[in-house]
């Protein structure tokens, strides 16, 4: 079988992240562990107005920095052309187009599909927080070895509220995790996960967030004292305490992005296509691609 191919579609428009390293480490390991021959490439969609074609099997697409609200950048055309034609191609072949989405890119997804409100927040969400399951959460195949609520590194100012149940039942999508319980503030809780198809999932938290990496992130006097400064000293020790939690992030991390990209890989052997093109780029090592750490 030919390698299956990955594009990355990286949304954070040259803004330094921890998700990238997050994102290509987890490839890499789940590669490893499934013995799975496979190659990437990282579009840089937001700074370079680069999109891949459909001559890739699986695409995850980042999350990222500013607003996911109407622009007229140029990319956004393109960007949303091509999850269209994911869609398009997943109705109309056998073997299917495999797609994750992460926060900027599930709002922006979200809004492009109509399936609620995407807003700015009235405060910024930043820090460790629980998920808690809808019904269909709880049979969720990608939720199952997770207990409830389970805890996801959220960063956002913006949210998906107010769900069109009428749309959402027209396109089969199906509303996963809703945001922290909040008794004490009288809003409605953000949808911060969906299954849009049974190929294309997304999730408004951030599932490839590492702990331990992200706690050495943590721990640089620069990221420590922005912390301190911009939400509270309290705050920053909370998230450090669970960071080291292995109950919390990292089994997130472990669980949720490598268990869409072993289904995603399955399905694809279990289907090859023998008219894909044979042109395969060249696997790019860790290295390659600059490490904000």
């Amino acid at each position: 079988m030919k390698p299956i191919k990955i594009a990355v579609l990286d949304m954070y428009n040259n803004v330094p992240n921890e998700g990238m390293r997050c994102i290509l480490q987890l490839i890499r390991r789940v590669e490893g562990k499934g013995h799975y021959t496979l190659t990437f490439h990282v579009f840089n969609v937001r700074a370079n107005n680069e999109l891949p074609s459909l001559d890739y099997d699986i695409f995850i697409s980042t999350g990222g920095p500013g607003s996911p609200l109407p622009s007229d950048e140029p990319w956004e055309t393109r960007y949303f052309d091509l999850i269209d034609r994911i869609f398009h191609h997943n109705r109309c072949h056998e073997q299917k187009k495999y797609l994750f989405l992460i926060c900027h890119s599930f709002q922006l997804v979200a809004r492009h599909l109509g399936i609620g409100t995407v807003s700015k927040r009235k405060s910024t969400s930043f820090g460790i927080f629980p998920m808690h399951k809808t019904d269909e959460g709880t049979a969720e195949p990608f939720f199952q070895s997770l207990p409830e609520p389970f805890y996801a590194v959220d960063s956002r100012d913006y949210q998906l509220t107010e769900p069109d149940f009428d749309r959402i039942d027209e396109i089969g999508a199906k509303i996963l995790c809703l945001e922290k319980i909040r008794p004490h503030v009288n809003l409605e809780r953000a949808v911060m996960a969906v299954r849009f198809s049974d190929e294309i999932f997304g999730t408004q938290f951030h599932p490839e967030a590492d702990g331990e990496g992200m706690l050495r992130y943590f721990m640089t006097d620069e990221k420590k004292n922005q912390i301190i400064e911009n939400y509270s000293e309290e705050k920053y020790y909370d998230m450090v305490h669970s960071l080291q939690d292995p109950n919390k992030i990292e089994l997130t991390e472990s669980v949720v992005l490598p268990t869409f990209l072993r289904h995603a890989i399955e399905a694809l052997k279990a289907h090859p296509d023998e008219t894909r093109v044979t042109r395969i780029e060249p696997i790019m090592k860790l290295e390659d691609k600059r490490h904000f750490a």
